[in-house]
């Protein structure tokens, strides 16, 4: 068989030798903008696909969202593969695929809002990029078992956007783990763009956009995320710590409940003007039966469970509604009218003063809110509401538990009411 070198025309930046180099299962790179990081992926996928020796190669590429998959990296797949196409191989634009005529190598794209697609996929190798914006469920959820029988190369790499997303969770992790490379890219560092730019950057945004988007920090506040500040003063006044379960106290839960996507429900109990979060779970692609086994495994005792308007609306398919379903399942859902979300979000900020989190049951859905935040139009400098994305199952589920309380909240409270079991 004829052997032939194809040489494609890519010069890796310095601060990308390492990565290239390192023969590690599993990467990690935070990066400033402009760093190159997207080129640096697409050009480890190529090779790895061009040089692979095993039968039928697969590898991937995921972004939050096909359509930002699209914009970012097809043009560079199409790009540096092209030497290794004009060979042989087959370009697919409406599946955003190559295929490699010599060793039959696919690379594909794909988008984390649509992660249910990679169920039941392998990859032998697979870069998810912009992780900032992917659910860390993601991960254990979706793309470790996509992995694991061929035992697949995982690369992550982002910008930060807080921690509690698939870079944050997953850098916490793997900056101390020698099965990762881990590398961070600070612009003052790197050299890639001019200092006296970066004067011009820091001197024009806001300091937390400028330390996260190009110092890449992870503790610096997301701009226009909603419930950052009532969050951040529930931390100092020590309000998310250990909230244990008082069984004299019944259980209330407000669902968010997803079709294709995530369903969240949080968990909590009240005491005269106390709330306590105490739990919060979030899933996909299950039905109402698994949500049901769930609160039987948490072993509450439950009072009012709160939903929705949209629950009662009835399925083409069986003719029956979400509704009637969970009463056969042996939960009955009060069913909260439509409603605002600006109001919803409003009535909840200002419940979260009343509240104490349990910090680890709840973590996830607490990182959530920290990050759910305003959809900004930048040409036209106007705000467009919630951006939806990973944190908007938990936010949804939050802003109905502050309408069930709302619903349930007494006229006038008893005055000079101490009721706090953490005094």
């Amino acid at each position: 068989m004829e052997t032939r070198t194809v040489v494609i025309d890519y010069t890796p930046r310095a601060v990308f030798l390492p990565y290239h180099a390192s023969d590690k299962r599993y990467s990690l790179t935070v990066a400033h903008r402009r760093a190159g990081k997207t080129v640096a992926r697409i050009n480890k996928l190529i090779r790895c696909a061009a040089s692979a020796e095993i039968e039928n190669p697969r590898f991937g590429y995921l972004a939050p969202y096909y359509i930002q998959a699209k914009d970012i990296a097809w043009s560079y797949l199409k790009q540096y593969s092209r030497p290794i196409l004009d060979v042989g191989g087959k370009v697919n634009e409406s599946e955003l695929s190559v295929v490699f005529a010599h060793n039959g190598a696919q690379i594909r794209l794909y988008g984390a809002e649509n992660a249910e697609r990679l169920r039941g996929l392998y990859f032998d190798g697979l870069a998810a990029d912009e992780a900032q914006d992917i659910a860390p469920s993601a991960l254990t959820q979706v793309i470790m078992p996509a992995l694991a029988d061929r035992k697949g190369w995982l690369d992550l790499s982002g910008t930060p956007k807080g921690w509690g997303n698939l870079l944050g969770e997953s850098y916490k992790r793997a900056k101390d783990d020698t099965a990762w490379f881990v590398q961070m890219l600070k612009a003052s560092e790197t050299g890639l763009i001019d200092a006296d730019e970066l004067k011009n950057l820091q001197a024009m945004m806001p300091e937390n956009e400028y330390l996260q988007e190009f110092e890449c920090s992870f503790d610096a506040a997301i701009t226009g995320a909603y419930y950052a500040a009532e969050l951040q003063r529930a931390q100092q006044d020590g309000r998310i710590c250990r909230v244990p379960y008082d069984k004299a106290l019944k259980v209330n839960t407000a669902w968010d409940l997803g079709i294709s996507d995530s369903t969240a429900i949080w968990f909590y109990q009240q005491t005269g003007r106390e709330i306590r979060v105490i739990d919060y779970y979030e899933a996909a692609g299950h039905g109402l039966d698994h949500y049901a086994g769930v609160l039987d495994k948490r072993g509450y005792l439950y009072g009012t469970h709160h939903a929705p308007h949209d629950i009662q609306v009835r399925e083409l398919g069986s003719g029956k509604s979400r509704f009637e379903i969970a009463r056969g399942l042996g939960i009955t859902f009060n069913v909260l009218p439509a409603d605002s979300v600006q109001d919803g979000i409003s009535q909840a900020r200002l419940l979260v003063s009343r509240m104490y989190f349990d910090e680890h049951k709840c973590a996830t859905g607490i990182d959530a809110l920290r990050q759910y935040r305003e959809k900004h139009d930048e040409k036209r400098d106007i705000n467009l509401g919630p951006l939806h994305d990973w944190t908007s199952h938990a936010a949804d589920a939050f802003r109905y538990l502050a309408m069930g309380l709302s619903e349930t909240q007494p006229k006038r409270a008893p005055s000079r009411l101490v009721t706090s079991w953490m005094g």
